[in-house]
């Protein structure tokens, strides 16, 4: 059985979508399935049972010697949230339970670590193990994260394959549910459709023009991609950037979601909220050396090209993966 937490949600429902195409059925959903916003994301993938997400340390131990590997990308992902004891229980302290677990029975794990842990990118985008300690996030979301990897790295009994994945501004389908935290292209799929115009933050910092903000997309079907890479490769245990290693503008990916709906191009700036506005990253890139190092060869997804499959086949009609 392979446990995937976080499956109610965006990547982790695709993730299960994707074993399930690959003839994955054993699978055991665990997540918050209180909320019935998520329900679509999951209610026509093959499973064998779901487990709430508060029970799940329960079942896991009575029913660690059928579990052959461990997806865990549940966590508290927003951003605006500054209340640290949240991100502790769902972040911190969950996700060091499920690696201690997974190293007392001797279970593969991949983990989701965060961009977000780069804070302004003062030490670069390098996912080395050497920077870590020093690296300083701009919210607790990222903090939280951040001490996760520092936890990790310091862990003499492990499992016999982990690996904790650095992901960058993932965008594709399941994400309807997310509201604020969706990507900025579902944002400007309903702008468009709603307004006939796309918003985008101005600069508040003078080397960047307005819309000009850089950050590295990765679509959501290379990201699962990956993750099968790695469960069924197990390469070198290790923390690991996950973006496409291309870092595009919000002005580019607006113009891409106008093209890919056939609209004209209409683009408004405002100002940036202040309650991010000294936490908003103006840059990212993933060196994505290391993933390539161990074997990953694959090429992802242009901006362009994402976009428009995102656009075109999901969001016009508001389909799921």
């Amino acid at each position: 059985m392979i446990v995937i937490t976080g499956a109610a949600g965006f990547i982790g429902s695709v993730v299960a979508g994707e074993l399930n195409q690959k003839g994955y059925n054993d699978l055991i959903l665990v997540d918050d399935f209180s909320k019935k916003e998520k329900e679509r994301n999951y209610i026509d993938l093959k499973y064998k049972t779901l487990v709430d997400r508060n029970v799940f340390f329960d079942w896991f131990k009575e029913n660690h010697e059928e579990v052959t590997f461990v997806v865990h990308l549940g966590a508290r992902t927003d951003t605006t949230e500054f209340d640290w004891n949240v991100f502790q229980k769902l972040n911190v302290d969950y996700t060091e339970t499920m690696f201690s677990l997974c190293a007392e029975y001797q279970i593969p794990l991949v983990y989701a670590s965060s961009a977000a842990t780069y804070g302004n990118g003062e030490l670069g985008y390098d996912d080395s193990h050497e920077v870590v300690e020093k690296l300083q996030p701009l919210n607790p979301y990222g903090r939280s994260k951040n001490e996760v990897d520092k936890w990790i790295l310091k862990q003499t009994k492990q499992p016999p394959f982990w690996a904790g994945l650095k992901f960058f501004n993932v965008y594709g389908p399941n994400e309807y549910h997310k509201g604020r935290m969706a990507s900025v292209i579902i944002h400007s799929f309903k702008q468009i459709t709603e307004t006939g115009k796309v918003k985008l933050f101005r600069s508040h910092r003078d080397d960047f023009e307005d819309g000009r903000q850089m950050r590295d997309f990765v679509y959501v079907k290379d990201v699962v991609d990956v993750l099968f890479f790695l469960m069924t490769n197990k390469p070198k245990s290790d923390i690991y950037n996950l973006g496409s290693g291309k870092a595009r503008c919000f002005y580019d990916l607006a113009v891409a979601t106008f093209e890919a709906m056939g609209k004209p191009i209409n683009i408004e700036y405002i100002d940036i909220p202040i309650d991010i506005r000294d936490k908003y990253q103006y840059f990212t890139q993933a060196n994505m050396q290391k993933l390539k190092s161990v074997g990953y060869t694959a090429d992802f997804y242009t901006l362009e090209a994402g976009v428009r499959d995102y656009v075109q086949n999901y969001l016009i009609g508001n389909k799921y993966l």
